[in-house]
């Protein structure tokens, strides 16, 4: 402390005797006192310590299960692929319903968990864990039963599909299988309608070729075969059915269930139906 008031002092007085010179200088002279000033007291001048910070490394959180696991995009609503984990990130595309996503990392924004995944074969980004489902979770089997349960026409009937692909032995099989048949069957009600309004009569009278070929080659059936789903068709009532496939199936496979035989009462009306 000694030493720094000694050089103020000292530097105290050579302001002084350079401020007196300064008056009585050319304008050039002045200039260089002004700098030698500047340089003199910038010098003397304590030192400043840089402080130091204080802030700790952040810890990193211990691998989460779900990292390395396969899932399978169900939620469609929910699937944009995005470039970071907010909702409000610029998006990458939509994944459509099936697509399978590795897991790569795990993470909290905006209230939800993302997903950093894989998409095959070049994509990678971040998805909202809610669009996905697989068997590392175990709330996703319960989850997408209520989903298919909640929703309806070609969409239940998609998720359906996936939800028998990914749990074969579920508790929830039975009740499900019941309503996908259910589901099938109305469609194939409005397939009818649709096919009827929209193949020309006259075009399948002049061709020749068998009126039933007509109808099961009918374009909106389309989607339904790649899920594995046949309708069968009546030629004398114009009409499509389900084949009941999901009905058989709770009959032969859970014939002790409540579902068993609600499915067995609709394979007897679906036989009566086709010999209309």
């Amino acid at each position: 402390m000694l030493r720094e008031t000694t050089m103020l002092d000292g530097a105290s007085a050579s302001f002084r005797r350079l401020t007196q010179a300064v008056l009585t200088r050319s304008p050039v002279s002045r200039a260089l006192v002004v700098v030698t000033l500047f340089i003199l007291f910038t010098g003397a001048a304590p030192a400043q310590k840089k402080p130091v910070s204080s802030a700790k490394p952040k810890t990193v959180p211990a691998k989460s299960a779900e990292i390395g696991q396969t899932a399978v995009v169900v939620d469609e609503t929910l699937a944009v692929l995005r470039k970071l984990p907010s909702l409000f990130s610029e998006s990458v595309h939509r994944m459509s319903r099936g697509r399978k996503v590795q897991i790569q990392g795990v993470t909290e924004a905006d209230g939800v968990k993302f997903f950093k995944v894989t998409v095959p074969p070049k994509n990678f980004g971040w998805v909202q864990a809610d669009a996905v489902f697989g068997k590392f979770r175990g709330s996703d089997e319960e989850r997408l039963a209520k989903l298919v349960q909640a929703s309806s026409g070609f969409e239940a009937v998609e998720m359906a599909s996936e939800f028998f692909t990914l749990y074969p032995d579920s508790k929830f099989k039975p009740p499900l299988l019941l309503l996908y048949g259910d589901l099938l069957e109305g469609i194939a009600t409005d397939l009818t309608k649709n096919a009827a309004s929209r193949l020309n009569r006259k075009e399948m009278a002049a061709s020749g070729a068998p009126l039933h070929s007509y109808y099961l080659n009918f374009n909106m059936l389309d989607r339904y075969r790649k899920l594995g789903v046949i309708f069968l068709f009546n030629s004398v009532a114009k009409a499509y059915h389900y084949d009941g496939a999901s009905w058989k199936e709770i009959v032969s496979k859970f014939p002790a269930s409540s579902e068993a035989v609600e499915a067995q009462k609709r394979l007897d009306a679906l036989t009566q139906k086709m010999m209309k």
